[in-house]
């Protein structure tokens, strides 16, 4: 890339961060130190508000970067990832949403926890969220790496790394300095400039082939080197059973992993009551229901006038399609349209990765401190001291994820945030829902239930070709790769579900009937909820 798109995107994202940490800034002036205000934001938000937040947190830089490179590279195949991602939120919005704001305080495990024995469950809950989180704040460092590699021209390794150590540096001072109050402000000013940029792009496409969107898809078949197989099913997924099995297990995982996700279940705690969650969600369906619509225009048309070959030596995983997009729909490299709209995109880019790891930092900060640290000193850790602790978990996870964002430089943001969903899918959702529906669930069932989809999720992934024995593994050159499959969520999903009845059928506790119909009671009608 020219000077002028370094010094442009450089400018636009350097305006953004001011105006976050000048949110920031404020909000730490004006905070009490509680634990509510520290991880609820007060529970002051609006749905509207929280409905932005929401979309702000999970349209993040797999959506933007990662599923318009996939369809871009895979056409057909690609859209998985949008059609998952969306269909998700029908599980949250039934399932999830309402019961889950009613049960809780902050966190997950304090559902669980509300009819169970609280410190094993709640020390299984939060070494699961936080497992979670850390997998999915790697995709977003990887997605900040592509971009600056984009920027340099494909130069500079150095430059990469330390971008990836500057957005971990933000995100920590966020969290640190403003928690969930201005990392929910940073939130709804991110999503309204990814849905304006979006939607600017989008328009941009469709006017380039005259509102035709038949005349769009035929252009990208013919660019991407497939012909008329880019528009159907089979490309990525299709080759043989294992690339089928592979489909389905991702499937499976982007549908039921949204509900298990840390970072997503804490902002039901940010509005005052149920209904509030319940309407907070609806927003964030329409919201993010037109941007994955808009990322299937954007990966078709990255691939129509960029060019498949182009994008792929660009950035092996396709993470660079839209900046290339951008950047061919302003002029080319060396107009000024060009120019601009490239930097808008990258700003807008480098926005969506810092708000995304500032969510997710804060909400597995958040487990370290009230499920971990808390229960393992339940009689000391009195509030103020808690959010100290978060404060420094927060540290501690930003130093985790650099590393592994730094390993992992080389992968698809969609396929990592993948592994995120059917770790979440395996340990937090079976467990979320036996607690919310099943009278006979116990304590030995809640940890079982959690470990029993956490341990084979990471195991399987670790056995995988994600991890060796191909040339596109983190670690090509050896090979003990055993599981075919690169998403787990097929195997390790229904074990959760399987180990937490296991757990229950061996158990001898006797379930505590009483605290069944408190929390049913409270889940249904919120009667005593916090």
């Amino acid at each position: 890339m020219t000077g002028d798109h370094q010094t442009l995107a450089l400018l636009l994202f350097s305006a953004f961060v001011a105006v976050t940490l000048a949110i920031t800034t404020w909000v730490s002036r004006h905070r009490h130190g509680s634990a509510e205000e520290f991880y609820a934001g007060g529970r002051l938000f609006s749905p509207l508000e929280n409905g932005f937040a929401i979309a702000g947190d999970y349209m993040s830089a797999a959506s933007f970067l990662g599923i318009s490179g996939l369809i871009a590279l895979y056409g057909y195949d690609g859209l998985l990832y949008s059609v998952g991602f969306l269909v998700a939120w029908l599980v949250v919005l039934f399932l999830v949403a309402e019961l889950v704001r009613n049960c809780g305080r902050f966190t997950l495990a304090d559902v669980v926890a509300a009819r169970m024995s609280e410190r094993p469950v709640r020390i299984a809950a939060g070494t699961s969220s936080v497992t979670v989180s850390v997998l999915y704040l790697v995709a977003q460092m990887v997605g900040a790496g592509s971009l600056v590699a984009l920027l340099l021209g494909g130069q500079g390794e150095a430059a990469q790394t330390w971008t990836v150590i500057g957005v971990g540096a933000l995100m920590v001072i966020y969290v640190s300095l403003g928690g969930m109050r201005a990392t929910t402000w940073i939130q709804i000013v991110k999503a309204v400039l990814l849905l304006g940029g979006t939607i600017t792009l989008t328009v941009l496409v469709l006017v380039r082939f005259h509102g035709d969107f038949d005349a769009l898809l035929l252009t990208a078949a013919e660019r991407s080197g497939h012909g008329e197989s880019f528009l159907a099913p089979g490309l990525k997924y299709g080759a043989d059973w294992t690339a089928r099995f592979d489909f389905i297990s991702l499937g499976i995982a982007l549908v039921l992993g949204t509900a298990g996700l840390p970072h997503i279940l804490s902002r039901f705690y940010t509005v005052p009551t149920a209904r509030a969650a319940r309407r907070s969600v609806v927003w964030a369906i329409g919201l993010i229901g037109g941007f994955y619509l808009m990322t299937i225009v954007l990966g078709f048309g990255a691939a129509a006038i960029v060019g498949t070959d182009e994008v792929r030596g660009s950035n092996a995983a396709g993470n660079t399609a839209v900046p290339l997009l951008a950047l061919d729909l302003g002029g080319g490299a060396e107009s000024a349209g060009g120019t601009v709209l490239f930097a808008v995109v990258a700003a807008v880019a480098f926005a969506t990765i810092l708000a995304v790891v500032a969510g997710i930092t804060l909400a597995s900060s958040a487990s370290v401190a009230h499920d971990l640290y808390a229960s393992l000193r339940r009689r000391h850790a009195k509030p103020r001291s808690e959010v100290a602790v978060a404060r420094v978990a927060a540290v501690g996870i930003g130093v985790v994820a650099i590393a592994l964002g730094l390993l992992a430089r080389d992968l698809n943001v969609a396929f990592l945030v993948g592994l995120a969903f059917a770790v979440a899918a395996s340990a937090n959702l079976p467990v979320l829902l036996y607690s919310l529906f099943w009278r006979g669930f116990t304590t030995r069932g809640a940890v079982w239930s959690v470990y029993g989809g956490l341990i084979p999720a990471i195991t399987l992934v670790l056995l995988s070709p994600v991890v060796s024995g191909s040339p596109e593994s983190l670690f090509p050159g050896v090979d003990f790769q055993v599981f075919p499959l690169q998403n787990p969520g097929i195997v390790s999903i229904p074990l959760g579900f399987l180990a937490g009845w296991l757990g229950t059928a061996t158990s001898a506790e006797v379930p505590d009937e009483a605290k069944h119909a408190e929390t049913e009671v409270r889940s249904l009608t919120g009667a005593g909820a916090a």
